[in-house]
């Protein structure tokens, strides 16, 4: 049922304005490739494992083949030829010998060795991705065995003490509590840098190291709670920073349920290169559809350094551009955990109006995608009753226009990180409303040309506004000139630049020759 009398005609004209400005940048990650996503091959392709200073051997190996022939070939050629020649049958084994300076790599000249090269390269990836195909339909099994979260919105909490054996216990007791989807925040700083750690972790910052061992953790974690409470629990971390192929590959690896996977984070708030981003998303997003992980995006934290009011329409437009990229790279609209946010300040007047007029935009423009809807942050200050009460709106704004995925708010936030008994309380304030007021959205039809459409109608207008200047300054340009979250970044600077190559004429990937 259409509640805010949306123009279809502006609706589709969206739309098409915000293919239009994202198809340069598709074309352009088609063209290009980055050290994370020749990786991330490599990683498919059976490499494991790190040397004595914690360096994965696959960075190792990379580094090898880029200092003897470069990227723009990809790696998959260089390293299966030098794997015939140097008549070895495993490519960790590889990576070792390349690390100690006893192999070179070269781009075979001979059509023989290049068609046999490509071909073991590409029965190596699809071993890989076929581990991948057995780990999505292990998740819809288990679903069907243990049963799904009994609604929607699901509950989302996180967890994050830095260390995984703390976090399991949190992640568990919170599943107890009635949290259906679980987030294990990333450890501060991991984004930056060029590897994945290596093992368990137990020393992170703010949250806890992404590695392929603390993913199995918890992921095993999980399951033995899904099968205690009759119901699937599901997990989620992050896919994004410099090495966002990789943990796309590892959580199709691992079973995660859910990636953190926005197109512009990393560009304005981490200050990576957007061309990189760019190409490693769209790999990313590839992966994730093959593994039917559905992505959380980040369109929240615009609002957390622009005001929420003004640049509603940046969110929009957001929403948009990455409902493009994600299309574009196999992903369905089940799997679009597009994101927004409730970060009004309080003290405006209408506040709470305005936020039902976004969150139903977002709900009306996505129909059919699980919509993230992320708790106040700016504006919490230190005033736990205030905190929680504040929450109670977030979570009657959810149920009042049938949000897909439910963040929980912490009373606590911006005081310390919260304990278990604060996820408690807050858990309690989540199932209060949606056990009282959860189907509300079915009853909630906003006063036609009343405030919340008009609302609704002029964000849309002014998303239209934005999406026709993107379209004849290019996105690019729209970034380098902070239109988003109010961060300049331009094309040629950011972190990992270097680490991104345009495709040669030979250019092979035997893992984006299945996936495109």
């Amino acid at each position: 049922m259409q509640k805010l009398g949306l123009d279809p005609t502006v609706v589709r004209r969206a739309r098409e304005l915000a293919a239009r400005a994202g198809q340069p940048v598709v074309d352009l990650a088609r063209s290009h490739t980055t050290v994370s996503v020749e990786r991330a091959v490599l990683r498919l392709a059976g490499v494991r494992g790190a040397d004595s200073d914690g360096i994965p051997w696959v960075n190792r190996l990379v580094d090898a083949v880029v200092a003897d022939v470069g990227l723009s070939h990809g790696v998959a050629v260089p390293v299966f030829d030098a794997l015939r020649r140097e008549g070895l049958d495993d490519v960790t084994v590889l990576a070792q010998k390349a690390a100690a300076g006893a192999v070179r790599f070269g781009v075979p000249e001979k059509k023989g060795e290049l068609t046999a090269a490509r071909r073991a390269a590409g029965r190596a990836a699809t071993a890989g991705l076929k581990v991948v195909d057995r780990r999505r339909v292990e998740r819809e099994r288990l679903i069907k065995r243990y049963g799904d979260a009994p609604r929607r919105p699901w509950i989302y909490l996180i967890v994050a003490t830095g260390d995984i054996f703390e976090d399991i216990p949190q992640a568990q007791a919170a599943a107890r509590a009635g949290a259906d989807v679980i987030a294990v925040i990333r450890s501060t700083g991991q984004s930056l840098l060029d590897y994945v750690p290596e093992g368990a972790t137990r020393e992170g910052f703010a949250g806890t190291y992404a590695t392929q061992e603390n993913f199995r953790l918890m992921r095993a974690a999980l399951d033995e709670t899904s099968r205690e409470l009759g119901r699937y629990v599901r997990l989620t971390n992050y896919a994004s920073g410099l090495c966002m192929p990789e943990m796309a590959v590892l959580a199709g690896l691992e079973r995660l349920d859910m990636m953190l996977n926005d197109s512009m984070y990393g560009i304005l708030f981490r200050d990576i290169n957007p061309i990189r981003t760019f190409v490693d998303q769209r790999f990313s997003r590839q992966v994730h559809a093959r593994a039917g992980i559905i992505i959380n995006t980040g369109e929240d934290n615009y609002l957390t350094t622009a005001d929420a009011v003004e640049a509603a329409h940046t969110v929009t437009v957001s929403q948009l551009l990455n409902e493009f990229f994600a299309h574009e790279a196999g992903l369905a609209d089940w799997q679009l955990g597009l994101g927004h946010a409730f970060e009004i300040n309080p003290e405006l007047p209408e506040s709470f109006r305005l936020e039902l007029a976004h969150a139903l935009l977002a709900r009306e423009l996505f129909p059919d995608a699980p919509l993230k809807w992320m708790p106040p942050t700016k504006h919490m200050t230190g005033d736990v009753f205030r905190g929680n009460l504040l929450d109670g709106f977030f979570n009657l704004v959810g149920a009042l226009t049938g949000q897909g995925i439910l963040l929980v708010g912490m009373m606590t936030e911006a005081v310390v990180t919260p304990w278990l008994s604060d996820r408690d309380i807050a858990l309690q304030n989540v199932r209060y409303v949606l056990n009282g007021a959860g189907n509300l959205h079915e009853d909630f039809v906003p006063a036609p040309g009343g405030f919340i459409q008009s609302r609704a109608h002029e964000v849309l207008g002014e998303a239209v506004e934005l999406l026709e200047r993107i379209v004849d300054d290019t996105l690019l340009e729209a970034i380098a000139d902070g239109t988003f979250g109010i961060m300049k970044r331009p094309a040629d600077r950011g972190k990992g630049l270097d680490g991104v190559a345009k495709h040669a004429e030979d250019y092979f990937n035997p893992v984006t020759e299945v996936l495109a």
